[in-house]
């Protein structure tokens, strides 16, 4: 049963969970919008499902983003928001933050990023304006894309705008109307069901049929991101044999050519981009680390080799190069079709008809072989 939006700062009860869920898309952080458009390649499952109601057990779903919206914008848009931040929504709602998030303290006499106008004054109203009135009331809050959740492009080092991730603006001990931390989905920009399948799982988790979704320490999915890129990679095995690419052309391991995806947590070469094909190294490309937290400044030069690379690369180089001999002699004895393969006279297989206990009996065979028994 749907149950009213109370602007208590309290948790929401769930009970028998809710008919209705509003999700409040907002790209107006430090963003290209990037995010969004990954977000509507997904397929398993597609916005649209969701939407459409398509997807059973899911409550009915009201959503509100820019990219997507039927409105004719400015005010029509504007018009769920506004009623969300006075408190008046009847329904729960995800709000949904896509772009870094400024540090509107040192903005001077401007503002670095707005959404909509003061409807008294006239005067842009901030980002961190709707955050503020918005995620205190929000049954779920939920960080697209790795400006979004660690600040990302946007936050490097000699920035000038101070941005940071929403878990660093809101608190990382932020807890939701719902009872739930900040779900960060990070990616520059998404992968496209990593998104839509954590959506659909806080969606399950407030429809009453599943517990809430399990994150790391950082507050990423822990199904998705708990491997690194290295462990679902097509060039992984190169690495074990201690066979590196020289260049960007090879279809061996990229690390000392500067993939970084040995310790970055990331599931996109395993699952693909768009409808399982794709994911950087797979397809020729270095992992630059885009859904860690310190991406960019931790992980550039991207060309580079990562630290410790040097290291790692000279230690396996002995075994590796003892694997590679061993398996390759190996697989000149497997690529060898057996002795008994031959037109002769003579059948070689090793058969005999005396090693066939369950045979049908054939009583001149048998008495053949009782006269050559010894």
């Amino acid at each position: 049963m749907t149950q009213g939006m109370r602007d208590t700062g309290a948790v929401i009860p769930r009970e028998n969970g809710f008919d209705e869920v509003t999700i409040l898309w907002i790209s107006e952080g430090m963003s290209c919008d990037g995010d969004s458009v990954s977000m509507t390649a997904s397929g398993q499952p597609a916005i649209e499902d969701i939407v459409l109601g398509l997807i059973p057990g899911l409550p009915k779903v009201n959503l509100h983003n820019k990219v997507l919206s039927p409105t004719a914008g400015g005010e029509e848009f504007l018009a769920p928001y506004r009623k969300a931040a006075r408190g008046e929504m009847t329904e729960p709602f995800i709000l949904v933050i896509e772009g870094s998030i400024p540090n509107e303290n040192i903005n001077g006499d401007g503002y670095w990023t707005s959404f909509g106008n003061d409807e008294n004054t006239g005067e842009p109203l901030t980002l961190n304006w709707w955050i503020d009135r918005l995620a205190p009331k929000a049954w779920a809050v939920v960080a697209a894309g790795t400006c979004a959740t660690y600040g990302g492009i946007h936050a490097m080092a000699g920035n000038p705008t101070g941005c940071m991730g929403l878990a660093d603006y809101l608190g990382w001990d932020f807890r939701s109307r719902g009872g739930l931390p900040i779900v960060n989905v990070p990616g520059c920009p998404i992968q496209p069901e990593n998104f839509m399948e954590t959506l659909t799982w806080v969606l399950y988790h407030a429809a009453g049929s599943a517990p809430p979704p399990p994150l790391d320490h950082m507050l990423r999915p822990q199904w998705l991101f708990g491997k690194t890129v290295h462990e679902g990679c097509d060039r992984a095995a190169y690495y074990e044999q201690a066979d590196f690419a020289k260049d960007y052309n090879s279809p061996k391991c990229q690390v000392k050519i500067g993939c970084w995806g040995p310790v970055i947590n990331c599931n996109v070469p395993k699952r693909g981009w768009m409808g399982g094909v794709g994911g950087c190294p797979n397809v020729g490309g270095i992992c630059i680390g885009c859904t860690m937290p310190g991406f960019p400044d931790k992980f550039m030069p991207f060309m580079d080799m990562p630290p410790g690379g040097s290291l790692s690369t000279l230690l396996i180089k002995p075994y590796g190069a003892l694997i590679r001999r061993l398996r390759g002699i190996t697989n000149v004895t497997a690529n060898r079709e057996p002795k008994w393969h031959h037109n002769g006279p003579e059948l070689t297989s090793g058969y005999n008809p005396r090693w066939r206990p369950y045979a049908p009996a054939d009583p001149r065979r048998q008495a053949a072989i009782e006269r050559n028994k010894p």
